[in-house]
């Protein structure tokens, strides 16, 4: 849970400013090289995780942390464009990928004192291809992380977890698809949040059980239920009603690591 951060905005509401919760991100370490004299000594780069939509069109945002000390939360500034308007964050190259990434100063957190982990793309995370190998299938149990509908402490930062299952995934594996379908309610303000599989001692017959937890995923969207009130004069749409469905859509790490390698051939400077 102290991979996950919420990501915030300054907004003004009659004349004062007021900070907007705006969506959730997380961090990760992806592996540059282990220490050839001690091989569990490992380096990493770390990244901030979240959708193109959380960010997209802010000049910057906060990233909220808790300090070691139990005091209040301290909220570092981002800044997602540099002196020249230019966008320091990088998206996935196909519009169609909600995933979004920039480095982060890592160390300036440590010795801020702050409370934080990362996901390491070595050892806890599932791409595609180890799914698969896992058996990984509809009905496996999942985390979703996150702050839906903005709900933060005033001085804290106490991320909120939920249950869910994994509803369809055999089109990711096809190659049909490139995202999968999991089975849990998420809100505005989940957006970015990470999706952990949990570990399990029994699994649907004919697949095995999760034996770790792992990054898998994350949150891109919930799937809407639509339903249109019909004129009963010109029988055309007048009003479209929508719903939560309970349903979401899932970008898989391969989508990450993919546009983290995107982010290394721009080159960017940590944020």
């Amino acid at each position: 849970m102290d991979c996950v951060v919420a990501l915030g905005i300054d907004q003004v509401v009659n004349g004062k400013k007021n900070k907007q919760w705006i969506g959730t991100g997380f961090l990760f370490g992806q592996f540059v090289k282990a220490n050839p004299d001690n091989p569990k000594e490992k380096q990493y780069k770390i990244f901030l995780v979240t959708n193109k939509h959380v960010i997209k069109n802010h000049a910057g945002v906060f990233i909220r942390f808790n300090p070691q000390n139990g005091q209040a939360a301290t909220d570092f500034g981002a800044h997602l464009v540099d002196a020249n308007k230019k966008q320091i964050w990088t998206g996935h190259p196909d519009p169609q990928v909600d995933v979004a990434v920039f480095q982060i100063n890592i160390a300036a957190i440590q010795k801020a004192g702050m409370i934080h982990g990362y996901f390491k793309s070595d050892s806890d995370t599932m791409v595609t291809s180890e799914m698969q190998k896992e058996q990984v299938s509809e009905g496996d149990f999942l985390y979703v992380l996150g702050f839906p509908m903005g709900l933060m402490p005033t001085d804290r930062q106490h991320v909120i977890v939920r249950s869910g299952i994994i509803a369809r995934i055999r089109d990711l594996f096809d190659g049909r698809n490139s995202s999968f379908t999991i089975d849990s309610f998420v809100f505005p303000g989940n957006s970015g949040g990470p999706v952990v599989c949990k570990p399990e001692t029994v699994s649907i017959q004919g697949t095995i059980a999760t034996k770790r937890a792992a990054l898998i995923g994350i949150v891109k969207s919930y799937i809407p239920f639509r339903d249109v009130a019909i004129s009963q004069q010109t029988k055309k749409p007048r009003i479209i009603f929508e719903e939560n469905s309970g349903l979401a859509n899932v970008e898989t790490v391969d989508k990450i690591i993919e546009t983290i390698q995107a982010h290394e051939q721009r080159a960017p400077k940590p944020v």
